[in-house]
């Protein structure tokens, strides 16, 4: 079937690409607003762009009302952000902290997580997250009038020291993760758990 996204109502174009585009990574991402109020709110149009420099990008929404959402107006004002990738074991306070919380509501506390300080950049981390990346933003492009990308730098990253096999390589024990990703529809997630391997082909073994 055709669909002619210049016809359809936004939601319905919301459904096709939630629905097909998965799963996507989860960035649960803390920010800080300049009042010291911790935000937390996961993400999952968010991914790696690249690694030279190490940049990760974050499709975030408006309030229908055409507000910014509390996480992006963070960013927007002091240019700081962490993203904490999602453990299965931490999926209760996540969707917690999905709830639409007052500005001036520390959503940390309100989920019963625990902050950790970072290094470089003033939000805090999540304990219990794997991974945590420390990021500033380098650019924010407005692509519609109820929502924006916003483009992080990673400078820094908090590791589980179980996790990491080869500090040196960046060698991770990746299915130890236990990480969550976003599927389709309302509350939908998924487990990496059923993995599979195929090896690139060399060039010398493509057919001519």
């Amino acid at each position: 079937m055709f669909f002619d996204f210049a016809t359809l109502p936004a939601q319905t174009m919301y459904n096709l690409l939630t629905a097909s585009v998965t799963p996507r990574p989860i960035a649960w991402v803390t920010t800080r607003s300049n009042a010291g109020v911790s935000n937390a709110a996961p993400y999952s149009f968010f991914n790696v762009m690249g690694h030279q420099p190490p940049t990760v990008a974050l499709g975030m929404m408006r309030h229908t009302r055409g507000s910014l959402k509390d996480t992006a107006a963070n960013i927007m004002e002091n240019g700081e952000f962490v993203v904490n990738l999602v453990p299965e074991r931490l999926i209760s306070q996540m969707n917690q902290t999905c709830a639409d919380y007052a500005p001036d509501v520390d959503e940390l506390e309100q989920a019963g997580l625990v902050a950790l300080p970072s290094k470089q950049v003033k939000p805090a981390r999540i304990q219990g997250c794997p991974v945590s990346l420390e990021c500033v933003s380098i650019a924010s492009v407005v692509t519609g009038p109820l929502q924006t990308i916003v483009i992080g730098r990673v400078v820094a990253a908090h590791v589980d020291d179980a996790l990491v096999l080869d500090a040196e390589q960046g060698f991770l024990n990746t299915p130890e993760l236990g990480l969550v990703s976003r599927m389709h529809g309302g509350g939908w997630y998924a487990r990496s758990t059923d993995l599979f391997q195929v090896a690139r082909p060399a060039t010398a073994e493509l057919k001519s």
